[in-house]
């Protein structure tokens, strides 16, 4: 008998996930087996489980892009699975990893995060904060990106902690009824040290995207630069440019649709979502324009099988796509793999090859090994010293 409930069990939680069953009738029927085995252990953990109130939280970069996912992701995994997904925010990655540290044990009251790039998650394992998911139970996996998974297994090849989902790009957003395409174009990185625009310039906080760009204006490698006291120097100089230093992607977008900058570094999809409402921005992608992928990164001590069933949800086309159109950043799947629509096909950063040749990315190692000694240095100029 028990073998047989075992399996009429597994049989309604599918029919209950698919979105056949109600969380009602589910609940009546776990109610059911759990007066007739006594919820006594083994595969009935799944039914004691479904009884209990389930959630797992998730931290995000706020805005447009929490909004997707809440929309497309969140709502409809929870309605489908009956687990709440508590959703957090967070400005930049250096303030979320201070919050972690700071929880106890360290990473203990959060579960997945929305991390940019390969940096975090080598930052994160480095730290002890990883997991191993089991990739058997997270079948989408196969259709993400070979070009995107490979980083990952590079830094814990005995198993992932996270799965690759977005990609994007930081360019140069500029106002187009200010700046001509053929200058923008022209001065190429250059145009956010240009003098011409003083108090009509901005940049993000971040230590990277600054270092990045002012490496590239000086004419160096960003990933192996050869004379930092020039990209310091840049930096001094343009910081009596600066009109404002953003430090979310909602202030970003108020600044450029408000006219206060004219040119910054910006992320390629809340550039795309500004040009849908209308305003007068360009996107310029220099060569050696900053690329990068975000993973969803599951903290160790986390709920591995609630996480792996919301990672396998979000990895579905259906909801990876929607997501994408919403938030206007690529999806981790293959379009070799999974078909796109032409609202995804025409996103900045999308690459109808899905292998990404000639996206110029961070390389970890060196980034993360100047990081103390650079985010101070930069904490420095940004206050004017």
């Amino acid at each position: 008998m028990t073998r047989e409930w075992n399996k009429r069990v597994d049989e309604v939680q599918e029919l209950h996930e698919a979105g056949g069953l109600s969380r009602r009738d589910f609940i009546r029927f776990a109610g059911i087996a759990g007066a007739a085995l006594g919820l006594c252990g083994g595969p009935f953990g799944l039914v004691s489980a479904a009884m209990a109130a389930k959630s797992i939280r998730f931290d995000g970069w706020g805005g447009t892009t929490s909004e997707a996912f809440r929309k497309y992701a969140f709502e409809p995994f929870s309605k489908a699975t009956g687990i709440e997904v508590i959703d957090g925010e967070f400005g930049d990655m250096d303030s979320y990893l201070t919050r972690v540290k700071a929880s106890f044990p360290p990473g203990g009251e959060f579960n997945l995060a929305h991390l940019s790039g390969v940096f975090d998650y080598a930052r994160y394992v480095g730290l002890g904060y990883e997991s191993v998911l089991d990739e058997s139970k997270i079948p989408n996996l196969a259709n993400v990106m070979t070009a995107m998974v490979e980083p990952y297994r590079k830094i814990t090849p005995k198993g992932l902690s996270a799965v690759p989902y977005d990609l994007g790009q930081t360019g140069i957003a500029y106002n187009t009824n200010k700046i001509s395409k053929d200058k923008a174009e022209k001065l190429g990185a250059g145009l956010l040290f240009d003098e011409s625009l003083k108090g009509k310039l901005g940049s993000w906080t971040d230590w990277r995207t600054n270092i990045w760009y002012a490496a590239l204006a000086t004419g160096q490698n960003p990933n192996d630069i050869e004379n930092m006291d020039k990209v310091w120097s840049a930096l001094r100089k343009q910081r009596d440019l600066i009109k404002k230093y953003w430090g979310s992607g909602a202030e970003l977008m108020s600044l450029l649709a408000n006219e206060e900058i004219y040119a910054t570094p910006a992320w390629s999809g809340r550039v795309a979502h500004l040009q849908d409402q209308g305003h007068p921005i360009g996107f310029l992608q220099p060569e050696g324009t900053y690329s990068w992928q975000e993973c969803i990164f599951v903290l160790k001590g986390s709920d591995a099988d609630t996480a792996q069933k919301l990672l396998n949800y979000m990895l579905a086309p259906k909801a990876a796509v929607a997501v994408a159109e919403a938030q206007k950043y690529p999806p981790s799947l293959d379009p070799t793999k999974v078909e796109m629509p032409e609202s995804v096909r025409k996103l900045p950063a999308f690459d109808p090859t899905g292998q990404l040749k000639g996206y110029l990315f961070g390389v970890p190692d060196y980034w993360n090994g100047h990081q103390l000694e650079w985010a101070e240095m930069w904490d420095r100029v940004m206050a004017g010293a």
